[in-house]
């Protein structure tokens, strides 16, 4: 869910788990699809469920890209992308 409401959890949303993934990809630059997913897993209460959710928003924000070949996610930022 994007859009919290006052019964959910504000640790367990989309936004969140994009945040924290952002916040590891801003440090490391690229990263492995495997290990962002891990890091979702062990970070959040439902992490594992909330991580693509989180890695497309962050794509479609243009923030991040894929590399199909090496199975990675790197981090663009916001003005990098075409």
């Amino acid at each position: 869910m994007l859009r919290p409401t006052k019964h959910s959890h504000p640790d367990r949303t989309v936004i969140n788990v994009a945040l924290l993934l952002l916040i590891r990809l801003k440090d490391r630059r690229v990263d492995e699809y495997s290990a962002l997913r891990k890091y979702a897993k062990k970070t959040v209460t439902g992490g594992d469920v909330l991580f693509l959710p989180a890695l497309n928003f962050l794509y479609l924000m243009g923030l991040i890209d894929y590399h199909p070949k090496t199975d990675a996610v790197e981090y663009v930022g916001p003005n990098e992308t075409v």
